[in-house]
């Protein structure tokens, strides 16, 4: 009487046991079983693994929502925004296209930088991008200095163009309290001296952390 051979069996990680180079003969129903148990755990973890991105947008984050004061300070004896570099056609510019500054702006509570409760210090840059309207490309850090937020940075950038009323911008990443943070900021304009550029904004931060 001839022996019945089988062909042999090989583990792979997706499918568990199987058949190499063919399929199992008919009737060979013992093994069916075995594959399929062997693939439920996969089956289990790749529909959770769908899921989660799902699940982790509709429970998201904790919001908050800051609502401060950033105050530019170009002009007198301790500005807090400096001029670092300029094109070649920044001079003859109407939007003084080609302009850098480096900003180390204090961002207080209130719109009085004298009197209101000073809350950290806006640092960065914005860079004069538009050659036809003034908008500026901006990106600094909130760090806080002080309340409930301090030592926690918020990290800004986008497109401000300065004469809108509402100018919005991304909240990119932060630390601390707002580590990956994500979100946006709005900026009104309080007051700007046109003869100094001096500026008071009002700053609305919209964050998911």
């Amino acid at each position: 009487m001839a022996r019945r051979t089988r062909a042999p069996y090989i583990v792979t990680p997706q499918l568990g046991l199987g058949y190499i180079g063919r399929h199992p003969p008919a009737g060979s129903s013992n093994d069916t079983p075995m594959a399929a148990a062997a693939a439920v755990p996969l089956l289990l973890l790749l529909a959770a693994a769908a899921a989660s991105p799902a699940s982790a947008a509709a429970g998201g984050g904790k919001q908050t929502h800051i609502k401060l004061y950033w105050h530019d300070v170009l002009s007198g004896p301790n500005p807090t925004a400096v001029q670092v570099a300029r094109a070649a056609v920044t001079n003859t510019s109407k939007t003084s296209f080609g302009l850098v500054v480096v900003i180390d702006d204090p961002l207080t509570e209130g719109p009085d930088l004298n009197s209101s409760t000073p809350l950290g210090r806006a640092q960065g840059t914005y860079v004069a991008a538009g050659r036809d309207e003034v908008a500026l490309l901006v990106n600094m850090n909130f760090v806080f200095q002080g309340g409930r937020y301090n030592g926690s940075t918020v990290a800004i950038m986008g497109r401000n163009a300065v004469f809108d009323a509402v100018r919005e911008m991304a909240v990119v990443g932060g630390t601390g309290v707002f580590r990956m943070a994500r979100g946006y900021a709005q900026a009104r304009t309080h007051t700007l001296d046109l003869k100094t550029g001096d500026a008071i904004v009002e700053y609305n931060l919209y964050i998911k952390h």
